[in-house]
């Protein structure tokens, strides 16, 4: 497979199947979180098109993939959003979810899990009451 890491080993990127397998991870993520009643209303008036567009590369490059996300920085995506901690643990666990049910191996979940979670003091605003 093809090497998007520059080490000469195989990406996780490449493991999960490239670009084809993270659109469809994105796609059941988009499809898990807006099924969800604490979450959906975070994406009322957002245009989803561009919004899977942008997750997409942003999840491609966190497992070492092509690095093209030019997106707005994770802070200011979500400045005045009110998101707590339960609302970035339940999009954390339709993430994982979404790989699991792509078969992505435990080792990448985890690897992605961690990225997630160094993320979260830039996307959570809203303290715990």
């Amino acid at each position: 497979m093809a090497d998007h890491n520059g080490t000469g080993a195989e990406s996780d990127y490449d493991r999960i199947g490239g670009g084809p397998a993270v659109r469809a991870v994105v796609e059941r993520f988009y499809e898990l979180v807006l099924a969800d009643a604490d979450l959906a209303p975070f994406f009322v008036g957002v245009d989803m098109s561009g919004l899977k567009r942008h997750q997409a590369l942003l999840i491609s490059q966190v497992l070492g993939g092509p690095a093209e996300f030019t997106g707005r920085d994770l802070r200011t995506a979500h400045a005045g959003l009110a998101i707590t901690a339960e609302h970035f643990g339940a999009v954390v666990a339709h993430l994982v979810t979404a790989l699991t049910e792509a078969g992505a191996p435990p080792e990448v979940i985890a690897r992605v899990g961690a990225a997630l979670g160094a993320t979260e003091k830039d996307i959570v605003t809203q303290p715990v009451s």
